[in-house]
This record gives C-alpha cells, structure tokens and sequence, in this order.
C-alpha cells in the first residue's frame, strides 16, 4: 500500500502535512505537528541530510512539500529505479540548496520552490518543471533533455492574473521576473545546443518584455506585430500561413472589384453562373500570386480600387518574401 494514501493506528501522532492534493504524510510528528522533513523549524543544513534524504526516499517517504532550505545537496542520488516514474517532489521548498552534480532523472519538480538553487551539473533529464519556482535557478552544464517546463512560468500565471485585478505595478514585476527566467533558461539551452527549445525560450522572453510596455505605445504594438508575423524571428512557418492568407483574402477582394482580361472586365456577378464565378475567382487567385510574388506576367490588369489594392499586395509580397528568407536562414544556420 503507498506510504502516503493511508494512516495506521500507532501511538505516536502523525504528521498534519496535508499538500494541495490531498497527499497525507504517514510520519511520526514531533512537538510541532510535523514530521522531521515537513517541519519548517528544523535546520536541515548539515552534511547528513543528503544520506538522511536519499535514505528516506528508498523507504517511500512521503516528498511532497519537504521543507529543505539552503541545504548542501551535492551529487545526491534522487532516481527512482524502482520505477518508472521519478520521485514526486511537488511543493517541495528547496530554497537555496545546492544539488549541483544531483541525479535528478525523471523528477517530479512541480509546484517546487527552486528559488536560487544551484543546479549547476544536475541530471533533470525527463524532469517536471510545471508550476515551479525558477527564479535564480544556477543551470551552468546541467543535462535538461525532454523536461517539461509547462506552457507558463509561475511568474507568468501571477502576472496574468495581476493584469486582470489592475495591479499594473505587481503584474510588471513578476514579468520582469519571468523574462529574467526565460533568459536564463534560453541561454543555458543554447549553450547545451537544444535550439530548438532556445528558440522557444526567447520568444518567452521577448513576449515578457513587451508585457511591461505601456498597454497602447508604438513600441508594444511593434513588437507584437513582431510576434505575430514571426515569432521574433522563431516562426518561419507563420510567414507562410499569412501570405497563404493574405493571397486568399486579395484573390476574394479582386473577384469584385474585376481584372481586365484581354479587354474584358471580369467580375463576380450575381447574373453568372457558379462555375462562371468559380473561374473567376481562379483568375483571381492567379493574379494575386503572380501580384503577391512580383513576377507579374501581364495577362491580368488590375482595374479601379483593384490597382491600389495590386500595389499594397505587391510591396506586401516583397516584403514578406524578404522576411520570410531572413527568418528561415536565421533558423537553418543554427
């Protein structure tokens, strides 16, 4: 039966740890209501809190919100090889500890309170980040292959949720936090050589620093426009789907407004048939391409609003091309 589902009748009390999940702790309490690990009050920074820790974790003691604060956690060996999930430290405190060199394979850090911790040399392989507080987090040559950080960082989700109560002056400070963690983290992947992830990360990181821009300046909406067209830079692919975009959208626009076609205006016109208007519209999507790449073979010729609009689309296209080959080179040569 697992340690931390059932209570058993003993003499001693037992620990009143009780985690946001309902995962009840089954150790002896002492005088304050807690067990050894759980209790905030116990100073858990002598050299035999390592073997004492890696002990307890063998034996299936409960993990879950252990109260370890500036600890001297070095090259411990926290895999679980009896199994195949790691161990589940969730809402851990690990405030300060050193756990440089740790074994941390498969590691359940959710929720986990890693502020300042030296992780510099660590195995997180496979690790769960979710929810957990990265901030300060050393990463000097730590292993961090598949870990899953979550779609938002803690400081994220508080932002989120001070922008929504109004609290511009809280909201900008914990994403100011946020960029700092995003830039730690796309730093220590580059230099891992995950580009993938860095690329992810500096989005983030971009994405938190427009956040603590004035709501309707230049530079914000900029930058988002940025975003949008590009992932700064990340997102090649997005170039693609809003030129497919924007060629379907002219083509549409250019099917009413009518092309000149050897002389004769062509048109969307309710007194056509469907497969009339079908043609023209296929006219239209052709020209818009030819437009929208600036090859312009001339059978087409733009009529009325269909010029101005033919010349948007074409300094659009120009652009977009050009943004499209920096982008995708950007990516390629990393």
């Amino acid at each position: 039966m697992p340690y931390y589902t059932v209570k058993m009748k003993r003499n001693n009390p037992l620990c009143q740890y009780n985690d946001p999940d309902d995962f009840l702790c089954k150790g002896e309490a002492n005088e304050s209501g807690f067990c050894y690990w759980h209790d905030k009050s116990i100073d858990k920074t002598g050299s035999e809190v390592r073997g004492k820790l890696e002990l307890y974790a063998k034996d299936g003691g409960l993990l879950r919100g252990i109260y370890i604060e500036k600890s001297n956690l070095h090259n411990i060996d926290l895999v679980n090889r009896q199994s195949k999930k790691g161990y589940d430290f969730s809402y851990a405190k690990l405030y300060h500890c050193d756990l440089s060199n740790a074994h941390l394979f498969k590691i359940n850090f959710s929720h986990t309170c890693l502020m300042k911790a030296n992780l510099s040399d660590a195995h997180l392989n496979y690790a769960q980040l979710e929810n957990a507080n990265l901030l300060g987090v050393k990463w000097q040559s730590s292993k961090i292959e598949k870990v899953h950080y979550g779609k938002f960082l803690l400081q994220e989700l508080a932002a989120k949720k001070s922008d929504k109560e109004k609290d511009i002056e809280l909201a900008n400070d914990h994403y100011q936090q946020a960029e700092e963690i995003y830039r730690d983290l796309r730093k220590h992947a580059e230099h891992e050589g995950i580009f993938s992830l860095s690329g992810r990360f500096i989005q983030k990181e971009l994405t938190m620093r427009r956040m603590q821009l004035p709501r309707y300046s230049n530079k914000r909406f900029h930058s988002k426009m940025t975003d949008l067209f590009c992932g700064y830079g990340e997102a090649p692919v997005r170039i693609v789907g809003i030129s497919m975009g924007l060629i379907l959208f002219c083509a549409l626009l250019y099917s009413f407004t009518g092309l000149s076609y050897q002389g004769e205006v062509q048109a969307v016109s309710a007194s056509l048939s469907i497969s009339e208007n079908l043609n023209i519209f296929y006219s239209s999507l052709y020209f818009s391409v030819v437009t929208f790449t600036t090859l312009g073979y001339g059978e087409f010729t733009p009529i009325g609003i269909s010029r101005a609009l033919a010349a948007m689309e074409a300094f659009t296209g120009s652009f977009t091309i050009a943004l499209f080959v920096v982008v995708f080179v950007k990516k390629m040569t990393r």
